[in-house]
């Protein structure tokens, strides 16, 4: 409920609210103020008797006082509510020149896209495919497939994110067209129970990710050497969930797999490994 007041004054228009700006009432008081600047050039707001305001009636209050209305009476919470409904202020992004030079068909930008981002997109396919020879194709497939969609590409991300994205999707085209080779049994290598329902061996705690383990220089070749050993389906999600920092749902769609399968795989994953792991270091 808001009650909207006019104030007799000599100078200008100024309306006393009270109550609850929400909804039908940010509404009225749009409509209302509307008519006052059809006649004045600002409008004064006493908001001392306002309870209450959602964050779109902020951001109409923040209108309000870009059209030239003075707000005045804001308690504490209206004063944060107002700041932090102000738009902010747009910032230079540094890949905008390149975006429109890529997208003008500047070959110096590509090739400076190329320079910049080559690096990390080559790594990324690496880390997937664990062969250099397709790890570069995947490379070439990707730039190829970004060159072409560049007019499509809208700014949602930074450019750097999209390309990720699209080497990962090159890499596993290529990893979906090899001929699969025979693989461990992921059942193998996990947890075993027995009649009762109890880990027949325990099971040690896991404090580190997979991503903190390949970062550490003294463990990062036995711990690729291990995630290799795991099967394909395995492999993929565990790459892509904590290596490639995709979240569940993006890698579903990535693998065309759903987000409970994903769930239970990296699950299963992460146990195998830490089974991998615990054998290379002679805990078994």
């Amino acid at each position: 409920m808001l009650r909207i007041t006019k104030l007799e004054t000599e100078t200008e228009p100024r309306l006393l609210l009270e109550g609850r700006i929400t909804g039908d009432t940010a509404a009225e008081l749009a409509k209302l103020s509307e008519a006052y600047f059809a006649s004045s050039p600002t409008l004064a707001l006493d908001l001392s008797g306002v309870s209450f305001a959602d964050q779109p009636s902020a951001q109409l209050l923040n209108r309000l006082r870009t059209r030239g209305a003075v707000l005045e009476g804001c308690s504490g919470f209206l004063v944060e509510l107002l700041r932090s409904a102000s738009p902010k202020p747009k910032t230079d992004d540094p890949d905008d020149g390149l975006i429109a030079a890529l997208r003008n068909g500047d070959e110096d930008a590509f090739a400076s896209l190329v320079h910049r981002e080559g690096g990390r997109m080559l790594a990324t396919a690496r880390r997937l495919l664990g062969n250099e020879h397709d790890a570069q194709d995947a490379v070439q497939d990707a730039f190829l497939q970004a060159h072409r969609a560049i007019d499509r590409f809208h700014g949602e991300s930074r450019i750097s994110t999209w390309l990720h994205r699209i080497v990962v999707n090159a890499a596993l085209m290529k990893l979906r067209s090899r001929r699969r080779k025979p693989e461990q049994a992921i059942e193998d290598l996990l947890p075993e129970f027995d009649e009762a329902g109890d880990w027949i061996r325990p099971v040690s705690g896991w404090e580190r990710s997979s991503h903190e383990l390949v970062e550490s220089a003294e463990t990062r070749a036995m711990v690729r050497r291990a995630i290799e050993r795991l099967p394909e389906s395995y492999r993929q999600v565990l790459m892509l969930r904590d290596i490639e920092d995709f979240d569940t749902d993006e890698t579903a769609d990535l693998i065309g797999a759903s987000v409970n399968a994903v769930k239970i795989r990296l699950h299963r994953a992460r146990q195998a490994l830490r089974t991998l792991l615990e054998r290379e270091l002679g805990k078994e």
